[in-house]
């Protein structure tokens, strides 16, 4: 009987790919998601705000108290990257810590764990076998990362810290993995990077992430091509227009803008304001449907009530498609956790509550604004009455539910056509088209 392991991937969609890393370096292990089963648990943690930090703390412990007699607890990613000394000397429970590469090190980790012996490894290798990595996202779609790291060094920001320089992977080498995912059946492929943007930068000279989607764009077999994360400083027209002349690109923008107050962007080292209205004005300038997500940080340091209300008037004015708030966590060895200003917890979480209220509305109008209209859609999950699904403008696990009503059978992983017929301040409603005239 093979022998179980259970893995719990906190954070982003990078840090998934870790652990998919991970679970292809030990393939004679099978999958359980019963912690109270498995041989080996896998934890791979997130550490890049507060929160996060509480969540992965919290999970371990959790985790740990859930285990059988004789499992192996093994915690990874950017939280033990971060705080080595400290999880070492505060967690006993855990039997081997890995940094952020630790795809090379879990098979070590798991034999010397299973020999009773502590073991921990942070190292800076950071080559991997993309191909043999074991995908954890469902049948329908995966996650490319296309680089890793980070040059930018926004003030708030401890990516740079934790994951290092910005390193772009070799293009061949993403579209070999690409080949192979589409080939295996995954028909929607997403690409990160904490900017995908840069991509190339490094290895080219130059962005290129305009030709890695010319080239992906042109595999056989691949329905939905999607990016996230770009910052809008290299949101070109050249790059737009490639998106929108291939039909398998998805015209959706993930651009954190973070503010629209130049006075605190000039403190979060980001640029100005009217750098991110140019990328807007010029995405809105296709005359196609182009929808446009971004980021929100309130509450950092010396943020004042005139920088509040100028970044309400100007979500009013833009009306984002999709918008997500943090509250500003104030981060070890960051520079913004040594500024002056720094405000009261409960004044950062009301004033993400009052933009997160603000955008509720928008994000109605917008959703009302569909009803009508016809999309393509995935199905995912069956639940009473139909499915769940997406359309192409909707990023799994970030953005709303499309749910289908119909009595018929459909299949996991199958695309079909829908009619939008209802919306609230997230989801939608539909029905197969060819349903439509009978509702």
């Amino acid at each position: 009987m093979k022998k179980k392991i259970a893995a719990v991937s906190l954070g982003c969609s990078k840090n998934r790919v870790d652990t998919e890393l991970m679970l292809g370096m030990i393939p004679e292990y099978e999958m359980t998601d019963d912690i109270s089963r498995a041989d080996v648990i896998l934890i791979n943690t997130c550490g890049f705000i507060e929160a996060a930090k509480t969540e992965s703390i919290e999970t371990i412990l959790e985790v740990s108290e859930m285990r059988k007699d004789g499992s192996i607890l093994i915690v990874a990613g950017c939280l033990s990257e971060r705080y080595r000394d400290e999880l070492e000397r505060e967690l006993p429970e855990v039997d081997a810590f890995l940094g952020i590469h630790g795809y090379n090190s879990i098979r070590d980790a798991i034999s010397e764990a299973g020999m009773k012996k502590h073991f921990s490894e942070y190292t800076d290798n950071d080559s991997a076998d993309f191909l043999t990595r074991v995908v954890t996202t469902g049948s329908s779609y995966a996650y490319v990362r296309i680089a890793d790291g980070c040059d930018n060094f926004c003030s708030y920001c401890a990516i740079p810290y934790i994951r290092g320089p910005y390193k772009s992977r070799d293009m061949n080498d993403i579209e070999s993995e690409v080949r192979s995912l589409v080939d295996k059946g995954y028909r929607e492929i997403i690409l990160v990077a904490q900017d995908t943007s840069k991509y190339g930068i490094d290895l080219y000279g130059r962005p290129v992430l305009k030709e890695l989607l010319e080239r992906l764009s042109d595999i056989d077999g691949l329905i939905w091509l999607r990016i996230l994360y770009s910052y809008p400083e290299d949101l070109t027209k050249e790059l737009l227009d490639v998106i929108v002349e291939k039909k398998n690109i998805v015209n959706y923008i993930d651009m954190p803008i973070q503010h629209t107050s130049d006075r605190i962007l000039e403190k979060m080292n980001r640029s100005s304001f009217s750098v991110s209205e140019k990328a807007i004005e010029l995405i809105r300038s296709y005359d196609t449907e182009f929808v446009i997500r971004t980021t929100i940080l309130t509450g950092f340091p010396g943020e004042d009530e005139e920088d509040l209300e100028k970044l309400k008037d100007d979500i009013k004015r833009i009306r984002f498609d999709r918008l997500g708030v943090f509250a500003f966590s104030s981060e070890d060895g960051t520079p913004a956790a040594s500024l002056e200003g720094q405000l009261p917890s409960d004044v950062k979480e009301k004033r993400a509550d009052e933009l997160m209220a603000l955008q509720a509305v928008i994000s109605n109008e917008k959703c009302h604004e569909c009803i009508g209209r016809r999309y393509t859609a995935v199905i995912e999950n069956a639940v009473d009455g139909g499915y769940e699904g997406r359309t192409e403008y909707q990023v799994p696990d970030v953005d709303g539910i499309l749910y289908i009503k119909t009595d018929r059978e459909l299949t996991p992983g199958s695309y079909i056509s829908v009619v939008i017929t209802d919306a609230d301040d997230y989801d939608l409603y539909s029905v197969p088209e060819d349903e439509y005239e009978n509702t």
